[in-house]
């Protein structure tokens, strides 16, 4: 085996995104803001969670920049910026079968 496929530094940063979206309501999120870009307000009700349990969980998944924000009005819209875990969601074979054109996702 080649050691160069497996860098030490790209194992890290790998094993750390997936730690941080290993928490069941930090990934809940992230497949509804899969699905649609969301708000704190819409995520909150759709995932049955207070308010402020949500903005920490984006907080920290926002912190490790695999996810972004953008202002929209006076709502701030959610949706994930990191390449590897947007693709790693979309792979999830439940959200494959609900099709592109879903706009109500519950996780």
């Amino acid at each position: 085996m080649e050691k160069e496929h497996c860098a030490d530094g790209d194992i890290k940063i790998l094993a750390e995104k997936l730690k941080v979206c290993g928490h069941p309501v930090r990934l809940k999120i992230l497949c509804l803001i899969e699905k649609q870009d969301s708000c704190v307000t819409e995520l909150w009700q759709c995932l049955d969670q207070s308010q402020p349990v949500i903005s920490q969980h984006l907080a920290v998944l926002k912190e490790k920049e695999i996810v972004e924000s953008d202002v929209q009005g006076n709502r701030r819209i959610y949706s994930i910026s990191d390449p590897f875990i947007k693709n790693m969601v979309q792979s999830f074979p439940f959200l494959q079968q609900m099709g592109a054109g879903s706009q109500s996702v519950r996780a």
